[in-house]
């Protein structure tokens, strides 16, 4: 699989960030809440409580969609802290490499 969905994602989500459009956004929401950054990662917590849950009941629907808003969410949290997708990105790549390197 591309990381192209990824990466079209992240651009919207910093695209949301950066604009200074009074349309809302749920992205927006989220960044320029009151809490500050602690409002994305309550919603980081929240969505991965829920994807657990699924799990745990097996609900293969819920687990997908839940698995979505985590990734979702975490990279929110990531634009909240200023923290760039690629280095993420570049970090399970780094992650795969070495461990084709112990097979």
């Amino acid at each position: 699989m591309s990381s192209e969905v990824f990466d079209e994602l992240w651009s919207v989500i910093c695209e949301r960030a950066e604009s200074k459009s009074t349309e809302k956004s749920y992205v927006r929401s989220l960044l320029f809440h009151e809490k500050g950054i602690d409002k994305s990662l309550e919603k980081v917590g929240e969505e991965s409580t829920e994807f657990i849950i699924a799990c745990k009941n097996c609900v293969d629907e819920r687990i997908v969609e839940e698995a979505a808003d985590v990734i979702f969410h975490m990279m929110v949290a990531l634009k909240a802290a200023d923290v760039d997708f690629a280095l993420v990105e570049k970090e399970l790549e780094d992650r795969r490499k070495g461990m084709h390197l112990h097979d």
